[in-house]
Parts: structure tokens; sequence; C-alpha cells
């Protein structure tokens, strides 16, 4: 009984990590969308204006998400929120997909470790 909870938590462990070299931020407590690019600043390009509304409609979940652009690298950035603060996350389909995976499933009620999960089976290397 021990050992299947043991393979089970492992399982868990592996199945929820960010993709090698990534980490999931922690998400900060009383975040907001206040920040978030309003309509008239982004650019038109295609999917840009639902990308952004699904981060202001989710902005606590995705403020815990990693941004697998790699934008914590070479941006500063500090979690899949912080793309959305600009311009950035408009010219980026992998920002705009996991922001939109991740509204869709937190408006789903998953929990922030199932949105993770989903969105390093999709966007992870």
């Amino acid at each position: 009984m021990a050992g299947a909870a043991v393979v089970a938590l492992a399982g868990v462990v592996f199945l929820t990590r960010p993709a090698r070299g990534s980490t999931h931020p922690q998400p900060r407590s009383g975040i907001t969308a206040a920040k978030v690019l309003p309509d008239f600043a982004i650019p038109q390009n295609a999917g840009a204006l639902e990308a952004y509304a699904a981060a202001r409609r989710s902005a606590a979940t995705l403020d815990g998400v990693y941004c697998h652009c790699d934008c914590s690298k070479h941006s500063g950035h500090r979690s899949l929120l912080t793309c959305f603060e600009s311009e950035h996350a408009a010219y980026c389909d992998i920002c705009m997909g996991e922001a939109n995976l991740a509204s869709d499933l937190a408006a789903r009620g998953r929990s922030l470790t199932e949105i993770r999960a989903a969105i390093d089976r999709q966007f992870g290397s």
C-alpha cells in the first residue's frame, strides 16, 4: 500500500513539473490585471485581443505559470502574466496559446497544478 502511494506521488510530481530548465513561479497574493495592456494599446495581430482578454480574466492564475517562450530568460519576465503587461505577448504565439489555455481551464474549475501540467504538456519541451 505504501509503495503504491510513493509511485502515485512520483507520478504527480513528474506530470506537473515544467519543462527542463523552467520553474513555475509562485503566484502573488492580491495580484490583479491592472498592468495588462488595455485593448487600445494592443497590436492588432491575429488572436492578440482575445489572448489579452484571457489574461485579464485569469491574471492571478497566469501569475503562477511559467511562460515556455523563455521570456524569463531573455526579457526578465516573472511569469506568463508579465508577457501581457507589454506588447510582448501580441507577437508570441506561445504566450497567447498559454494564456488562452490557462484561462479556459481556470473557467472550468481546474486547479493551478492541473493548469500548469496542461501547459507543460502542450508547450513544454
